[in-house]
């Protein structure tokens, strides 16, 4: 496996500065000495210090959704890094203003090493009901000690049929951060007491942390039509029976049912009452229907919306629950003239058969 480095090059003065990229083996499957890139010589380190970033995620807010949401997590880092420990690699000597200005000046760059530049984050999710709809995010640069200015926002798209649970997320950290540093310079300036052409090498690695977020999918009441059952046809009612069933985990207590009504239907009668309805159960709501006279015959959606109070004795409204209601074809009907034709050959039928009765009880 590859990884870049990166060595930055530094005159102090503002001469010049360079990066050089650099591809080199994965320091953990290297030894130290086979780690330096190019151009960082290790005759001109003084100290070697050990530590570095730690960052460290958390959801802001709650972490509780509901079935069927779409909701945006704020995700708020920190870095709690720190320098655990440091070696000595090369001593000035005395008298050598050089090398004590510029072991010096190399202990205050180390220090910097707890430091995580350019954070790029990623979150996933292994778990088919619950998706992640951004890709990754920027998060900048975070000092030791520092958090974020702002969250780093992700969109989380959570199916309707998600049993309810605890699902963790994969949060994917990935950063530079600086792994060493050597300075070098000509000679000492007595006049203004600096090392004359001083150059800085400061040596990046590539770093990555992972951490699970967790969020949670609510008990409670969730709504299905299971059946519905009517025969509704052009210009007439008709009652719809239309069956609830509660497939969520939490009863809902004195359920009520609201049915919006579209073309080609109307109705006066749009509420219907389901009583409690436990896990598991069902109850059917009965609705009076009206249908327009030039309503094509085809299959149409209504929906509705359950009204309950929760097991905390809180008022809750549903999620929009369709209805699929079908219209039947137009019933045919005898013209006016031929209708009232057939009742009266009816009547008179009736009569002749009653007046034969009469004659042969005689």
């Amino acid at each position: 496996m590859m990884k870049p480095r990166q060595v930055m090059r530094m005159n102090k003065n503002g001469f010049f500065a360079t990066i050089t990229a650099l591809l080199i083996l994965c320091s953990a499957a290297l030894p130290a000495q086979a780690a330096f890139p190019k151009n960082f010589d290790i005759s001109e380190n003084y100290y070697t210090v050990y530590g570095g970033p730690d960052i460290n995620a958390t959801l802001v807010g709650d972490n509780e959704y509901s079935r069927g949401d779409t909701v945006t997590l704020n995700i708020n880092m920190m870095n709690k890094g720190a320098i655990t420990g440091f070696k000595s690699e090369k001593d000035a000597d005395f008298g050598e203003y050089v090398d004590i200005m510029l072991q010096q000046a190399e202990m205050q760059y180390e220090a910097q090493a707890t430091t995580a530049v350019g954070i790029l984050a990623t979150l996933k999710s292994d778990n088919e009901y619950v998706k992640v709809k951004s890709g990754p995010q920027e998060a900048g640069t975070l000092k030791q000690g520092k958090q974020s200015s702002s969250p780093t926002k992700f969109t989380v798209e959570i199916n309707k049929n998600t049993p309810a649970g605890t699902y963790p997320l994969t949060l994917d950290l990935s950063y530079m951060y600086q792994h060493n540093v050597q300075l070098s310079g000509d000679d000492f300036d007595n006049n203004i007491g600096l090392v004359r052409n001083k150059e800085v090498g400061i040596w990046y690695e590539n770093q990555t942390q992972t951490q699970t977020i967790e969020i949670k999918v609510k008990e409670e009441p969730y709504f299905e039509v299971t059946n519905v059952t009517g025969e509704l046809y052009p210009d007439q009612g008709g009652m719809l029976y239309v069956t609830y069933k509660n497939t969520g985990e939490k009863p809902a207590k004195d359920a009520t049912v609201r049915l919006s009504a579209s073309d080609p239907f109307s109705t006066t009668d749009d509420q219907a009452y389901l009583g409690t309805l436990g896990p598991g159960k069902t109850a059917v709501a009965i609705f009076d229907i009206d249908v327009d006279e030039d309503a094509t015959a085809k299959l149409y959606s209504l929906n509705s919306e359950i009204l309950y109070e929760d097991v905390n004795g809180h008022d809750q409204i549903s999620d929009s629950v369709k209805v699929n209601v079908e219209v039947l074809p137009a019933q045919k009907r005898l013209p006016g003239y031929q209708f009232g034709a057939g009742i009266a050959f009816m009547a008179l039928a009736a009569f002749f058969v009653i007046f034969r009765k009469k004659q042969q009880q005689k």
